[in-house]
């Protein structure tokens, strides 16, 4: 009879613990993004930025923003200054949460945007997070129009 009894306890105590400890792996990911959100904003905002490298589509269009120094305030202002022309945008690093065509899953974009003129309305896009150290953050944007590929890589100045 104890035998009986004991079986089915240990089976419901089993299945017990073993729900309690699953998670969705979308909480877990979204813990680690905030983390990492919060890590690119503050090395974005520590310093000026240059762009060392800007293809657009197979273009190299890098000498565009050639001599501009890119501030990233803490309001998501973008301010890009050349000593003569100051040009202003806005910035954020959000949780993609799988929503472009990333296969990653934990999308991160970097997120740019400008109104003009039309050469940094160029890089309003939401971009992936290809590698960051404390001195490079490189992106990548695969167009959904055109398919095309465009490159920009941060640089501390």
């Amino acid at each position: 009879m104890k035998k009986n009894f004991i079986y089915p306890l240990f089976t419901l105590l089993s299945l017990s613990l073993m729900s309690s400890t699953c998670s969705s792996d979308d909480d877990m990911n979204s813990n680690n993004n905030s983390q990492t959100i919060q890590e690119i904003e503050t090395l974005m905002q520590s310093e000026a930025w240059i762009i060392s490298n800007y293809i657009d589509s197979g273009q190299d269009e890098t000498n565009n923003f050639s001599g501009y120094n890119f501030t990233f305030g803490s309001d998501n202002s973008l301010t890009a200054n050349n000593g003569s022309d100051t040009i202003i945008g806005t910035w954020s690093v959000t949780d993609g949460n799988g929503n472009d065509d990333s296969s990653n899953s934990d999308d991160i974009d970097f997120n740019i945007y400008f109104l003009s003129p039309s050469n940094f309305s160029e890089l309003s896009e939401d971009w992936e997070i290809v590698t960051r150290t404390a001195t490079i953050i490189e992106l990548i944007h695969i167009s959904g129009g055109n398919g095309g590929t465009d490159n920009l890589t941060f640089e501390k100045n």
